[in-house]
């Protein structure tokens, strides 16, 4: 397993949550941002930038996930693009995504990114809160207890 982050709008304070749990649980984890990003010095923790441009991190992280991965994003397009290939999705308010539920997640997306074109709705998500703090660590550590023990 390897988790990637979508960096480039992923709070701070879950940044903080993947690197402690990545050295915590041995797992590698890379941050993909099209801006050079401080990551703590592990062998496990390492960030990669890429090209400015719209969806370019989002184009990376397709490229290089693999089933069994974690992709952190509250992109929706990027999270069933990671399902679709085998991988799971977890945003920063604690939202799984899987092959159960992806579908449904995408079309309410493209539901209100359609009502805000046209003027409908206005606005995006509520500001992140504790509350989503607390949701995303509860959901990585379910999903990071599941994994098998290195013998030892």
């Amino acid at each position: 397993m390897h988790i990637w982050v979508d960096a480039d709008a992923c709070p701070a304070v879950i940044k903080e949550i993947l690197f402690r749990a990545a050295v915590r649980v041995g797992i590698p984890l890379t941050l993909v941002a099209n801006r050079w990003l401080a990551t703590p010095p592990s062998p496990l923790i390492r960030s990669v930038q890429v090209a400015g441009g719209f969806d370019v991190a989002d184009r990376e992280i397709e490229a290089r996930v693999s089933a069994g991965d974690l992709v952190v994003t509250a992109d929706i397009p990027l999270a069933a693009a990671v399902v679709e290939a085998g991988a799971r999705a977890l945003n920063p308010r604690g939202e799984l995504y899987g092959p159960d539920n992806i579908g449904e997640h995408l079309a309410r997306r493209n539901f209100l990114e359609e009502m805000r074109s046209i003027g409908e709705i206005s606005g995006g998500p509520a500001p992140f809160s504790a509350s989503d703090q607390k949701a995303f660590a509860r959901q990585l550590d379910r999903m990071l207890s599941r994994l098998p023990r290195p013998p030892g």
